[in-house]
């Protein structure tokens, strides 16, 4: 798997009390992987050499338990090749934590859904990234289109929810209402659109990012896909709650006319985007017990230590996961340094402005900034310069260019058929 993992409807939200504790964690438990995906952030194939034992993880488990989390979200590579994850799903389970997993979902048999869910998995996202023939070139995989579709079907017969994320790119945005339709279908309970960014093998492909000026129109159509959604429940008799969420990744916004509709939860209260979760309620967690902020962080600026060495009580009150907790606006830089909403937002997601950028604090996918720059007949591209190291959660470097807005002319059928990676 790569980057963050969206999520389904916690068990209690997160409220302003909630603020530096790790509530949420996602912890990969596990870099092996069926698929080598053309985009995957950790570079995910082979098992790390140095693992946590099953002794250990059970360890942190009980860690986390300490310290106040609540819900758990287990990923990978793929978190079900491990044999003990059943083990570790029970262990979470029994002591209150709700336990999740995001998967590309390729070996999710029925056994395995079933096996989880007798151990107290409660809920499973399946990444689906448009058509067949998008899906299959980003995940390099032929036939990994039908498989997540079928596990989304083992992960409802076994009776767990079910959710699913996509990847927006230069090769998938055309196909977002295809793929909510397709949602809707399957019946999935919350379907959340993420930004591909260049990190691991994705910064090898800086041609599939999204144009910066794009993100209006993905969030235009993805507001009338929440707005269809909000209809289809009212035809069907079902409360707010119960409705198709269509919701924003950490790194698609910001502030623009639907960040309401977008970031609320159906039936719940009002959200908006407050700033950046790494370690101010959310941790993540490497395979090989390295703790960062967030889960997507490169590892190698982001590690605040590991849990062979330091307690996790201790490694959450390290410089590096506790960055969010003591930032203020002098370390933003370019356009977000004199936004509006500096202040509240203070440059969006760190993930993806550093392995973007180089550094965070200053966030080029935004509504607000894509659209005050069109005002002005403007628009920025991105333009690589630094190639990445080839090893898990690395980035290279791209720099923005300025230039002036042109209206794209309607792309032909042909621009819009991804071609197969070369290998």
């Amino acid at each position: 798997m790569a980057f963050h993992k969206p999520r389904v409807s916690p068990v209690r939200a997160v409220t302003p009390a909630d603020e530096g504790k790790p509530i949420y964690a996602v912890w990969e438990i596990t870099l092996r992987c069926d698929h080598a995906c053309a985009h995957c952030g950790s570079r995910a194939a082979r098992p790390r050499e140095d693992e946590l034992s099953t002794a250990e993880m059970l360890d942190v488990a009980d860690q986390l338990v300490r310290m106040g989390t609540r819900e758990v979200t287990l990923i990978g590579g793929e978190a079900y090749l491990r044999e003990d994850c059943p083990e570790l799903v029970a262990h979470l389970h029994r002591q209150g934590v709700r336990v999740t997993m995001q998967t590309g979902g390729r070996g999710l048999t029925a056994e395995r859904c079933e096996a989880l869910a007798k151990a107290g998995l409660v809920a499973v996202g399946v990444s689906i990234d448009g058509p067949a023939q998008v899906h299959d070139v980003l995940r390099d995989s032929p036939g990994s289109h039908a498989a997540a579709l079928r596990a989304l079907d083992h992960v409802r017969a076994a009776g767990m929810i079910t959710s699913s994320n996509m990847q927006v790119n230069r090769l998938s945005w055309h196909f977002l209402r295809e793929n909510y339709e397709l949602m809707q279908e399957k019946g999935v309970r919350a379907w959340r659109c993420q930004l591909t960014v260049p990190m691991g093998r994705a910064a090898d492909r800086p041609e599939w990012l999204l144009e910066p000026w794009r993100i209006v129109d993905v969030i235009d159509t993805l507001a009338l896909l929440q707005k269809d959604a909000a209809e289809r429940a009212r035809a069907q008799g079902l409360p707010p709650e119960r409705m198709m969420n269509v919701a924003l990744g950490n790194n698609l916004g910001y502030y623009g006319p639907h960040e309401e509709l977008l970031r609320s939860m159906p039936g719940g209260s009002s959200s908006y985007w407050s700033g950046c979760a790494a370690g101010r309620f959310t941790v993540g967690i490497e395979s090989d017990g390295n703790v960062k902020a967030c889960p997507s962080l490169p590892t190698r600026p982001y590690v605040g230590g590991n849990l062979r060495d330091r307690s996790f009580a201790e490694l959450w009150q390290t410089e590096e996961l506790s960055f969010t907790r003591t930032r203020t606006t002098d370390e933003l830089w370019g356009f977000c340094k004199t936004c509006y909403y500096a202040e509240t937002c203070k440059a969006g997601c760190s993930w993806s402005s550093h392995v973007t950028l180089g550094k965070r604090g200053n966030m080029p996918w935004c509504y607000h900034r894509a659209s005050t720059l069109k005002r002005l007949g403007l628009r920025e591209r991105l333009v690589p310069v630094v190639a990445a190291a080839g090893v898990p959660y690395d980035y290279g470097r791209l720099e923005l260019v300025v230039e002036a807005f042109e209206q794209p002319e309607a792309e032909s059928p042909e621009l819009r058929q991804p071609t197969a990676v070369a290998k």
